[in-house]
């Protein structure tokens, strides 16, 4: 794999100037945090030499070079998943090029489905900890890399940051546990129970894999879930893509503020 990631980044680095320090991936309908970048270079996937596209409606298609709150980032503007009939190496390929264009810090957004009734619609939750419900890793028969791991998947240092922040500037935010089926359909009621029973306080279809990976890189990782939908057993409603991109919406600028007021304290970091 190593191979390609080399044909990638020359695409890139042709194209680019400098390292990137810190790497963000926008999930469903969290793209308005563009608007915000300072764009120097925008890159689509399907020109980039053996990088993935991504197939799901809603998610964009393109890698984004600029600068945020001052601090030149690189921004994955559309995220890709296992239903959609990539292998974990795929999900995780922009990771190890981020990782090889210097990024050290790592900002991971999606949206997700309530388990915990402390959580409703339209909260923004810090994720603590994960559970692996794809029962695998993308660093099955891969696992030759650079780097010693950072201390925690979720950098402590980094979500005591993001809470900080976010009490600085009047976000209410929750914090708990991510788990991550493969998807795409949605879990049955005994499945959300289960689920509540392990302490799982949130469930989504994204994100495991590449902090598994940003982990094994040596990557600082924060990750921030959007709640879109409620999975409590007994009073269980349909859930569809167009109430789920409609609810983030209404969560989307305090989620961009909080992470556009961050990746200004990252200055002190870098």
């Amino acid at each position: 794999m190593q191979e390609k990631i080399s044909e990638s980044l020359k695409y890139i680095k042709e194209r680019i100037t400098g390292d990137y320090k810190v790497g963000i991936i926008l999930g469903t309908g969290l793209g308005g945090l563009v608007k915000e970048i300072q764009i120097e270079k925008s890159i689509e996937y399907s020109k980039i030499p053996n990088f993935p596209i991504s197939t799901v409606e809603f998610h964009k298609g393109n890698l984004i070079f600029g600068y945020l709150s001052g601090v030149k980032v690189v921004t994955l503007q559309g995220r890709f998943h296992t239903y959609e009939g990539y292998s974990h190496h795929l999900v995780t390929y922009p990771v190890y090029v981020f990782n090889q264009l210097g990024v050290k810090y790592l900002i991971v957004s999606n949206v997700s489905g309530a388990l915990n009734p402390n959580l409703r619609k339209a909260d923004i939750m810090i994720i603590t900890s994960h559970i692996n419900l794809h029962f695998r890793t993308p660093l099955y028969g891969n696992d030759k890399l650079t780097g010693k791991g950072s201390k925690h998947f979720y950098s402590k240092e980094l979500i005591s940051l993001a809470e900080s922040t976010a009490l600085e500037n009047k976000i209410p935010v929750k914090k708990g546990v991510y788990a991550s089926v493969l998807g795409p359909n949605l879990e049955t009621r005994a499945e959300y129970r289960a689920l509540r029973k392990v302490k799982a306080d949130v469930i989504g279809m994204s994100t495991i894999p590449e902090i598994i990976v940003a982990y094994r890189l040596g990557i600082n990782s924060l990750g921030v879930s959007i709640i879109t939908d409620e999975g409590f057993p007994d009073t269980l409603k349909p859930a569809n893509i167009e109430e789920i991109v409609k609810v983030a919406s209404i969560a989307e600028p305090k989620l961009t503020l909080l992470t556009t007021k961050v990746v200004e304290k990252l200055k002190s970091f870098i």
